[in-house]
């Protein structure tokens, strides 16, 4: 049987690169597929490489442009015929590096960038990569006896717990809470959409809790030390997550703890 083949987008740091650490230290021989902009200049992701010779592929991919995300896809396609699973972690908080606190901070450049890469760029990733998740061999999660519900790949997508709706009470960072929100639509359609036929794709959000990246270090202060985690932390409890998805947990919001959050 073909080796399972795991993509991370996103993967130069933070999140992203922890993953690809955890793939390469805990999924056996499996093979790893990261991409990110300049992955010439990810000192760290380019160590990895040749501590692991033969089973990590770096490819450019700017998920602002849909060519770079097809060209990885047909290279993808190529050297691995399929892919077992896709982590889409790549995510800004706003271009200003600061969310928005009320309306006079909202500016029209500062969501549709936001949105480009948080939302559009994982659907983008999701339209190109399905083709591969729909011919993989189910080497991530759990696959029951019953063959009609048994699911060839798994579409993670890195979501937000401040992307949920229904749990909105403090307002503020409208940029990246629609972004956040718009992407779990995403899954939600994906689900449905790669749940039919023979092939079936499981698609879930997952919220990483707050970690201790780039991203949330400026709103550190207020977060108690237990509250907040280690990339390492967030990734080992979200693979503990992905480990255990089948068909019957397609479509859903889950947070780091496993417990599933309203949209």
């Amino acid at each position: 049987m073909a080796l399972p083949v795991a993509v991370v987008q996103g993967a130069s740091r933070g999140l992203g690169l922890q993953f690809c650490r955890h793939v390469l230290s805990h999924k056996g021989s499996a093979a790893l597929i990261a991409t990110c902009r300049r992955p010439e200049a990810a000192a760290e992701l380019r160590g990895l490489a040749e501590r692991h010779p033969g089973r990590v592929t770096l490819l450019p991919v700017d998920v602002g442009s849909e060519e770079q995300v097809r060209a990885a896809a047909r290279e993808v396609a190529l050297r691995a015929g399929k892919v077992d699973l896709v982590v889409n972690c790549s995510a800004v908080l706003h271009p200003s590096g600061k969310g928005e606190t009320g309306l006079r901070e909202v500016t029209a450049q500062g969501v549709l960038s936001t949105l480009s890469t948080n939302t559009v760029g994982a659907l983008l990733m999701a339209k190109h990569f399905a083709p591969l998740l729909q011919k993989g061999g189910g080497g991530f999660g759990l696959q029951p006896a019953l063959a009609s519900k048994r699911h060839s790949g798994i579409l993670v997508n890195i979501s937000a717990k401040v992307g949920s709706i229904g749990d909105n009470g403090l307002g503020g960072w409208y940029s990246y809470r629609m972004s956040k929100a718009a992407l779990n639509m995403a899954t939600r359609n994906l689900s449905v959409e790669l749940g039919r036929g023979r092939s079936k794709v499981v698609c879930v959000s997952l919220h990483p809790g707050t970690v201790n990246t780039d991203l949330s270090r400026p709103y550190h202060r207020n977060v108690p030390a237990a509250q907040l985690f280690s990339t390492e932390q967030s990734v080992d409890l979200m693979m503990g997550i992905i480990d255990s998805l089948n068909m019957d947990r397609t479509g859903r919001f889950y947070s780091w703890d496993g417990s599933e959050l309203p949209w």
